[in-house]
């Protein structure tokens, strides 16, 4: 399944936000460097649809706010 994830680093808290089908919106606590977002992100949506966390890959948009992610079900 192909997501489109906007994140919101720095945020107060961690949560996920459910736009539409296939588009999200999720709030991180951690910064935006050295990869610490991503990797919170990556967790973060394996708890939410209960999939291992290398069941998720970022496969666009790694630098950016706007995101492609990959999950296998």
């Amino acid at each position: 399944m192909r997501i489109y994830v906007k994140v919101i680093p720095r945020s107060s808290r961690n949560e996920i936000i459910k736009i539409s089908e296939g588009e999200y919106r999720v709030k991180l606590t951690a910064p935006p460097v050295e990869g610490k977002a991503n990797k919170a992100l990556i967790e973060i949506l394996a708890g939410y649809f209960n999939v291992s966390k290398s069941n998720v890959e970022i496969v666009g948009g790694k630098s950016a706010k706007t995101k492609i992610v990959d999950i296998i079900l």
